[in-house]
């Protein structure tokens, strides 16, 4: 098993020079090829002339900030993206999922469990899902080719996030079985801990690609009272 640890080019979004020198230290010492940017506009101008595998991106910038920034850079790119937030603003960790960050973490933080969340981003990014034999994941008009990290949806490319993308095919390869949003935490991504309400959002950002409607969901159903299954559609 390879258990290196992935490394790339991290583009640091944060107006607070003591934030971003600690971030960008710790980040450098695990192998990452840091860049740092003190607004949103020069954020996403560098990301267009230097496409980043990652980005750490706060939330509170001056001029445009992080959500406007991550709305931005989705338009155009699935690059990973870790918020950063103020501790206890949970309208806004779930508001910053919803607009398309991957994951976050909560100011005051650990350097040390940012640089633990960005490998753990990165190397599901990079396909680490072992994929299933027998070829793409399919169900009716959906198809998931796993080690291209891609799906298709009627023949369209879908614009998945590296987690909505986990959580899909996570949930397509164990069909008609109900989960708890704690055990898809654990399960999909590997978090012993987190807030529950990350799973919510993401099932609802992915019902709004995958679904007719994503009000009255066919694939991915909830189970009240437990958590949500995905329900194969087969002859869509």
């Amino acid at each position: 098993m390879n258990t290196a640890v992935p490394t790339g080019r991290v583009l640091v979004v944060d107006d607070d020079p003591t934030v971003a020198e600690v971030v960008a230290r710790y980040l450098t010492r695990d192998g990452h090829d840091v860049a740092c940017v003190a607004d949103g506009l020069q954020a996403l101008r560098d990301a267009h002339a230097h496409p980043p595998d990652l980005v750490v991106l706060d939330l509170m910038l001056p001029g445009m900030d992080g959500l406007e920034v991550c709305r931005r850079l989705r338009e155009t790119s699935a690059v990973p993206i870790v918020m950063l937030t103020a501790l206890g603003a949970e309208t806004d960790r779930l508001v910053g999922l919803k607009t398309g960050a991957d994951d976050y973490v909560t100011k005051p933080f650990s350097p040390r469990e940012l640089a633990l969340r960005v490998r753990s981003v990165l190397r599901r990014s990079r396909g680490t899902v072992v994929p299933a034999p027998g070829g793409p994941l399919r169900d009716g008009d959906l198809v998931i080719d796993v080690p291209a990290h891609e799906a298709e949806l009627r023949g369209e490319r879908l614009a998945l996030t590296t987690r909505e993308f986990d959580l899909l095919v996570f949930l397509l390869r164990n069909p008609r079985q109900a989960f708890t949003r704690e055990q898809l935490l654990e399960r999909v991504w590997g978090w012993s801990f987190g807030d529950s309400s990350t799973v919510t959002v993401h099932v609802r950002r992915l019902r709004e690609k995958i679904e007719a409607d994503a009000a009255a969901p066919r694939r991915l159903v909830t189970v009240w009272g437990v958590g949500y299954r995905y329900e194969p559609i087969e002859d869509a």
